[in-house]
């Protein structure tokens, strides 16, 4: 059966060096610190490596999270895989919950996650299911 949480989130992106020094490189990397709220109370840590273009509005991203908190009232931990893309402004994203990541009250933990941007504030929708573990 899936289950949905919601709620706000606040996030800081940090660029990091980069390993690409070519001139004119257009790759990125930067570490991720979030704050979740409501149904999903906890931070995300996490590492994002970046990808521009020369046409205006085309980019890609992927990254891992580690998120750590209180999803509806189960304690735990689990690892979120995003992979994004711009094509001339409009977004694709997927945003997974890696298998067998969860822990604690989270092990068995199943989903996919979306981000809701509106007026520069932050807001998750998560659809997820609790199997039973092994």
């Amino acid at each position: 059966m899936l289950a949905r949480a919601s709620g706000p989130f606040e996030v800081k992106l940090i660029p990091q060096p980069s390993e690409d020094k070519t001139e004119g490189a257009t790759l990125g990397r930067m570490s991720i610190e979030k704050q979740f709220h409501s149904d999903l109370e906890g931070t995300g840590k996490g590492e994002m490596l970046t990808a521009g273009t020369t046409v205006k509005g085309s980019a890609g991203y992927v990254a891992l999270e580690r998120v750590s908190g209180t999803l509806h009232g189960r304690v735990g931990a689990f690892i979120l895989q995003h992979s994004g893309t711009m094509t001339r402004g409009a977004p694709q994203l997927t945003i997974t919950v890696v298998p067998d990541s969860g822990t604690g009250q989270l092990a068995g933990l199943t989903g996919k996650m979306t981000i809701n941007i509106v007026n520069g504030k932050h807001s998750y929708e998560f659809e997820y299911s609790l199997a039973e573990t092994a």
